[in-house]
This record gives structure tokens, C-alpha cells and sequence, in this order.
């Protein structure tokens, strides 16, 4: 019976765990004044202190995103970025005109947040199979099995991503949104399931078209 009790305890733990991990939007917004034309280039860059994660984020959206009439363009392959340094916006600009980019979408890390949750032990009836004699079956029927208290750690990574066009001027916002992943486990999981979100949601926002 304690065995059945441990095993029932992990199966509840598993089962939280895996219904944390996902990822959603928890704010939108379109700017209702913009009006421009298709994007076909998108520059998609990536806020980060560590430049592999930074390039990683950047390849996976970037291969999402690119599909018919659209061209998406990693940010580490066309930027000069190097760990530590100041950036060049006269240089950032440069690349953007050289490249023909029509748009900008980034990236950042906004914060990570770690919280304790204690799960109290339930209670509910087990049967048992056998009904051979009285006290067997009064005594296999109506225990009340213990699942133990445990105390679970969640972790909630939130992102904030813009998307610009930036045919001329300083670049015009078109589209912010805020994203939460919960539990990831780990950098890659919170860019594959970001990157899968946001796709989703800029269709959506008939920002894509394809």
C-alpha cells in the first residue's frame, strides 16, 4: 500500500509539472494606425546577455517564419555583435537599408521568475480486487490512501517581443506582445515553443500572410 501511495504521489507531481509547461500570450496589441504594405524581408533579432541563446532564438524564428513571398533573415548573420561592445545604430541602420529589410522583429528577456507552490497530500478510496472473505474485502475497500506533501518549484520565463516597420524613419511599431513560458526545461524549449507562438499569433494578426 505504500508503494501504491509513492507511485500515486509521482503520477500527481508528473501530472502538474506537465500542465504548466506551455507558453502563452499574456498581452497583445496591433497599432490600429498602421496601414503599410506586405513585409518580404523581416530582420529578426534577439536581446540576450549570451550570444549562443541570442543566435539560437534568432535561426529558430527565422526558419519559421520564412515562407512564400517572405524572407527572414537571422540577425547574427548580417550584424558585427561582439560580446561586451557598444552598438553602432548608424551601423545597425546601415545593414538595414544594405539588406532591404521592411521589417524588425525583436526580442528580449524581460525577467525569470522562480515561486514555491506546497501541494497538500489528497485522500480518496482505493478498491481492491478480491473478495474472498469479510475482512478482506472490508478491509481492502474502504482504506483511505494518503498521497505525501510535496513542494513544487515553477519557473515562469517572460519575453517581450515588437515588431517595426522600418521602410523609412526611426522604424514604426506594428504589433507588441508579451509571452510567458512556464516550467521550460530549458533556453532551447522557451525558443522553440516562442518562436511557434509567435508565428501563430502574427498570422493571426494578419502581420504574415503565408
Amino acid at each position: 500500500m505504500k508503494k501504491l501511495s509513492l507511485a500515486i504521489a509521482f503520477l500527481l507531481a508528473a501530472s502538474s509539472l506537465a500542465a504548466a509547461k506551455s507558453t502563452k500570450l499574456v498581452a497583445s496589441w496591433k497599432n490600429p494606425q498602421y496601414s503599410g504594405p506586405r513585409f518580404h524581408r523581416i530582420l529578426v533579432l534577439g536581446m540576450s546577455a549570451k550570444p549562443g541563446v541570442r543566435a539560437d532564438f534568432e535561426d529558430a524564428l527565422s526558419k519559421l517564419l520564412t515562407g512564400p513571398g517572405v524572407e527572414a533573415i537571422p540577425g547574427n548573420t548580417i550584424l558585427l555583435r561582439p560580446e561586451g561592445t557598444t552598438l553602432d545604430l548608424n551601423y545597425l541602420k546601415s545593414q538595414v537599408q544594405s539588406f532591404k529589410i521592411d521589417a524588425v522583429i525583436v526580442s528580449r528577456l524581460v525577467k525569470v521568475d522562480k515561486n514555491t507552490t506546497f501541494i497538500p497530500g489528497s485522500a480518496y478510496v482505493v478498491p481492491y480486487p478480491y473478495y474472498r472473505s469479510f475482512y478482506g474485502y472490508y478491509g481492502a475497500v474502504y482504506p483511505v490512501v494518503y498521497s505525501p506533501d510535496y513542494l513544487r518549484e515553477d519557473t515562469t520565463v517572460r519575453v517581450e517581443t515588437n515588431v517595426y516597420a522600418v521602410t523609412s524613419g526611426e522604424g514604426e511599431l506594428v504589433w507588441t506582445g508579451v509571452s510567458d513560458t512556464f516550467n521550460p526545461r530549458s533556453a532551447d524549449k522557451v525558443i522553440e515553443a516562442l518562436s511557434k507562438l509567435l508565428v501563430k499569433e502574427l498570422q493571426k494578426q494578419s502581420i504574415l500572410w503565408f
